[in-house]
């Protein structure tokens, strides 16, 4: 106490002096309005730069967490794009199921109506596929079987209610494909691994193609137009027999393990040149 006491008496003319000034400047600008505009204007004007020099200093700081915000933002667009991109893709294809499907269809294949998958197998070497549609029907052997999301094999035995598919996890069957966008045609086969995935064998080398294009079918089948969906390409290597040709290792398209209904389709033009190559064939 006594230290502040002598303090304040070292510099009491320094406290007296600034004591002074401030009754001063507090006469001076509260009595004489021109003075007090040009303190306040003054002092205003202060306090809107150091505002603003804080506010800048505060949004420096800031720009991570909105970044990250940003970031944030930026992700779920993205997946929402790609969900949306998914879901135009299945309307796309569910629309020319149901065109393909139709019984109106004069054009190009005709469907014969859908069918119920009553009984699938994918366990064995030569898999089959029955459904509840029959002779009664207008089903008769040699008939093309597609789903919403590809090919699923061709009619070989029906009956008057009934028909089996071989699928297309069977050795009996060769599916003529392509890969979209050239005109080069291999041999689609099952190597009777994975229910899911088949091998495109005899693949030209000369062809372009990368992993996730799409595999269609060619049209020189009499079964299925061109250009249905059969898989995508997941893998490709040189065959050992013959390295001038890609073995092509297949993704399907559909899921054997949820078939569901199916489209049972033929085409009118294919009739008689079917006829025709049986005749031929057997010369």
């Amino acid at each position: 106490m006594r230290r502040l006491i002598e303090f304040i008496v070292a510099y009491s003319n320094i406290f007296i002096f600034l004591i002074y000034a401030a009754i001063s400047l507090t006469m001076l600008f509260s009595f004489n309005p021109y003075q007090s505009s040009v303190f306040f204007t003054t002092a205003n004007r202060a306090v809107g730069k150091y505002y603003q020099y804080t506010g800048r200093i505060s949004e420096y700081f800031g720009l991570r967490d909105i970044n990250l915000e940003l970031q944030k933002q930026n992700s779920s667009l993205k997946i929402e794009v790609a969900r949306l991109n998914e879901e135009l893709k299945k309307l796309k294809g569910e629309a020319a199921y149901e065109t393909l499907c139709r019984t109106d269809t004069v054009v190009g294949p005709v469907a014969y109506g859908i069918a119920q998958a009553v009984n699938v197998t994918t366990a064995y070497a030569y898999n089959y596929v029955t459904v509840n549609k029959g002779k009664s029907d207008g089903i008769t052997d040699g008939m093309g079987v597609i789903n919403r999301d590809g090919v699923v094999g061709i009619v070989s035995a029906v009956s008057d209610n009934y028909a089996v598919i071989i699928s297309l996890l069977n050795h009996k069957l060769r599916l003529s494909c392509k890969i979209k966008g050239s005109g080069y045609i291999g041999s689609l086969t099952w190597d009777g691994q994975s229910p899911e995935y088949m091998m495109l064998e005899e693949l030209p080398r000369h062809v372009t193609f990368e992993r996730g294009d799409t595999v269609v079918t060619s049209g020189y089948s009499s079964a299925f137009p061109e250009g249905l969906p059969v898989g995508t390409v997941e893998d490709f290597y040189r065959e050992e027999y013959d390295d001038n040709f890609y073995s092509v290792r297949v993704k399907l398209t559909t899921d054997y393990f949820r078939l569901g209904d199916v489209c049972i389709i033929g085409i009118p033009s294919e009739e008689e040149r079917t006829v025709l190559e049986k005749d031929a064939y057997r010369q």
